[in-house]
């Protein structure tokens, strides 16, 4: 009953992809069209529009995802098999709140039913219509934002692209457990929401850490559920974005490479792209972002949930009144630090977990230098 929000591509874009060759990522997806529905039982990625941008200030027209999906599906893919279905486009309701609503069940019923969407909005407070998609999961949500700012906004204030983050800590149930920010850009933020983000034991990037280092993202995308990126993270001279200029951003490569790094992630369920201006200079981009998330999709190394730590070497670091315990996966190379069980707390982890991090890190610790990422997620469930 869900996918009865979901209108089929039009007949002209059917007429396009008729013309594409066999070898085009085109003819190797499925399509919602006015004839059929993909069968959801076969599909592994699916992509979803949603045509309501009324959250962005900024909007100056309607929602046009046609060039993004000529762009996306003239392409070539990689060494790919899994079953990439387009479920066609979600439409502006009433209000945005049947907007919300609507894309609220269609992403709870992909991630029931382990099919990993892809949405490409409108504005950037559909993310809460994400986030509450897992109310029904009953499970605690890791949130990755790629975003010029934290999108804070006052309590009173009518939830918007750039107010959305205060609806999700505010609003009940709160199954918020991380936020995390890449590529924050500091004159966009004022002091008070760059302390509130220290107060709240969220995680913090500066667009200039992560430019030095793209691979600093990759363990925290390895904890994510949902990653939301808004494309004014992007300078204007790589993304062709001249309507909201941005001087300063990430660039194509690094863009695309943290999108790679969410694709990878085991945990990551959700992938969103927000705030477009709907230039075709902008669809080549996020084609290529989308593309790079779906190659991740295939390297995926299925190391989360975790069952037996018998194929993790395990290193013991002391330091001063702690013992912290590092894995490192004999597969892959990559590093996690244990989280311990908190008797007194309010058990938010319910068990010792296994928070990602990197080898940097493990280097740093064995210097008697406490992890940040971990002392943090240690507060957050003692608090």
């Amino acid at each position: 009953m869900e996918f009865e929000f979901l209108q089929p591509l039009s007949s002209d874009i059917e007429r396009w992809i008729q013309g594409l060759s066999f070898q085009q990522l085109g003819s190797k997806v499925v399509f919602h069209t006015k004839d059929q529905f993909p069968d959801i039982d076969k599909v592994t990625i699916a992509v979803i529009g949603v045509l309501d941008n009324r959250g962005s200030k900024k909007a100056i027209s309607d929602v046009d995802l046609v060039p993004i999906r000529k762009e996306l599906y003239s392409m070539f893919p990689g060494n790919w098999d899994a079953t990439i279905a387009d479920l066609g486009d979600i439409v502006a309701g009433n209000t945005i709140e049947d907007t919300y609503f609507a894309l609220r069940k269609v992403a709870a019923t992909l991630i029931k039913n382990k099919i990993v969407p892809i949405i490409i909005g409108g504005s950037q407070d559909l993310t809460y219509a994400l986030y509450r998609a897992y109310d029904e999961l009953e499970q605690m949500v890791n949130l990755v934002s790629i975003d010029n700012q934290f999108d804070f906004g006052k309590d009173e204030e009518s939830i918007s692209a750039s107010s959305y983050l205060t609806k999700i800590i505010v609003d009940e149930p709160n199954n918020l457990f991380n936020y995390c920010n890449i590529g924050y850009q500091t004159y966009y933020n004022s002091q008070e929401e760059i302390d509130l983000i220290e107060k709240l034991f969220f995680d913090g990037y500066r667009l200039g850490e992560m430019s030095n280092n793209i691979a600093l993202a990759e363990p925290v995308f390895r904890d994510a559920d949902i990653v939301s990126l808004d494309l004014n993270a992007v300078k204007s001279s790589d993304s062709g974005n001249f309507i909201t200029f941005a001087p300063n951003g990430f660039n194509g490569k690094e863009i695309c490479s943290l999108s790679r790094y969410a694709g990878i992630s085991d945990k990551v369920t959700m992938f969103g792209l927000f705030n477009h201006n709907n230039s075709p200079q902008e669809a080549v981009l996020i084609a290529q972002i989308i593309w790079y998330f779906i190659e991740g999709f295939h390297y995926r190394s299925n190391e989360y949930p975790f069952g037996s730590r018998e194929n993790y070497i395990k290193f013991i670091v002391p330091i001063d009144e702690e013992i912290l315990i590092f894995y490192k996966s004999d597969k892959t190379d990559r590093w996690w630090i244990e989280i311990p069980f908190v008797l007194n707390g309010n058990n938010k982890l319910k068990r010792n977990t296994l928070l990602p991090c990197s080898y940097e890190e493990y280097l740093g610790a064995c210097n008697q230098e406490l992890p940040e990422r971990w002392w943090k997620a240690l507060r957050k469930n003692v608090v």
